[in-house]
């Protein structure tokens, strides 16, 4: 159950809006004026702050600045209650960093939309999301009530390209972002000698391209299809508008950017230290958590030798000898070039 503190010196209005408040599942806390106000704040912590500003002892514009000054109070989402109103104590409550402002008189609906909405957002930064695009999905699905980047995919004209054609190319401006409708896509680096190594892998329902979008640089990668895939260009102008007009969805893009980074990380020592056989166990082991489909009953996969080997990091001939050792040991079977995982569990053992 929320706790919510109240703020509040006429006792009328302090009772019938806790009313409402505790006929709606919230916890409420009440006080008479700000200075009580604040030590039950430093007390108990709630999870929201409702507060009058003309009070009694102490304003709610000094709660306010006392609540974020504290390390431990100064996210909580802070909601003034107030009969003022004129634009410049609206203005100076925003500013001074009020997450809303209602006025008096003010209807139950009112009220609790108000708080509904503040207490989701403070979930949204709580909540911990995947790093890659799928966390980025349920991040604005959360924050918005649907999946914002599956709409804006959607009603789009779509590009098909064949099996092994460039997305887009590293050096290059880009100018928009990229849905898979159908398909696979890699993203990789080469070397000065052309030697490729995979960074990443998208299959349909993800969104690629994005990095070079927000830093606002060239591409530092290219994207090419894996197999005959079908992908909606999305113009920046659009994917930017809806980046920068959600503060919480910027937030935690940012924490989404930085597991990535997290990620990669992983994956360089990973191809600085990995044994051969965890190198490609691990390249397996992806594709399959990428790929695989909740019917499957068995994951397959046809993939070139040397697409394998860039994703494991290492050289064509090393990964068939591996893979010829893994199809002796029976964690794998190959059959005309398809890869089949039969022994996921030891597969594991190697990774671990």
């Amino acid at each position: 159950m929320k706790k919510i503190l109240l703020i509040e010196d006429n006792a009328d209005i302090r009772n019938n809006t806790a009313e409402i408040l505790e006929l709606s599942n919230y916890k409420v806390t009440t006080a008479e004026n700000g200075k009580i106000g604040l030590e039950k704040a430093m007390a108990e912590t709630p999870d929201l702050i409702i507060c009058d500003i003309m009070m009694p002892v102490l304003d709610g514009y000094g709660v306010l600045h006392a609540i974020h000054k504290n390390e431990v109070m100064k996210n909580i989402p802070f909601i003034f209650l107030t009969a003022k109103s004129e634009r410049n104590d609206f203005r100076k409550g925003m500013e001074l960093g009020a997450d809303d402002y209602i006025t008096k008189p003010f209807s139950g609906t009112e009220l609790l939309n108000s708080v509904d909405s503040r207490l989701r957002k403070l979930d949204l930064l709580k909540r911990e999301f995947s790093p890659g695009l799928e966390g980025l999905e349920d991040l604005m699905k959360l924050s918005s009530g649907k999946n914002m980047l599956q709409a804006l995919a959607e009603d789009r004209s779509y590009n098909n390209y064949k099996k092994k054609q460039t997305v887009y190319s590293e050096g290059n401006h880009p100018n928009r972002l990229y849905y898979v409708v159908k398909g696979k896509v890699k993203v990789f680096k080469r070397n000065e000698e052309g030697k490729e190594l995979v960074t990443d892998l998208f299959s349909t329902g993800d969104f690629l391209g994005y990095v070079a979008l927000l830093e606002g640089t060239v591409y530092k990668d290219t994207a090419v299809a894996m197999e005959d895939s079908q992908l909606a260009p999305i113009p920046k102008e659009d994917f930017e508008e809806l980046i920068h007009n959600n503060k919480e969805v910027a937030q935690q893009f940012i924490r989404l950017l930085a597991n990535n980074i997290s990620t990669k990380e992983k994956q360089l020592l990973g191809l600085a230290y990995n044994s051969l056989r965890k190198k490609v166990a691990e390249a397996l082991l992806t594709l399959q958590k990428k790929y695989s489909q909740a019917s499957d009953k068995s994951f397959v996969i046809n993939i070139n030798r040397e697409s394998l080997a860039s994703i494991a990091g290492t050289a064509t001939e090393s990964l068939i000898r591996t893979l010829s050792d893994f199809r002796s040991e029976k964690l794998i079977d190959i059959k005309e070039g398809h890869i089949s995982i039969i022994n996921e569990k030891k597969l594991q053992s190697l990774v671990n």
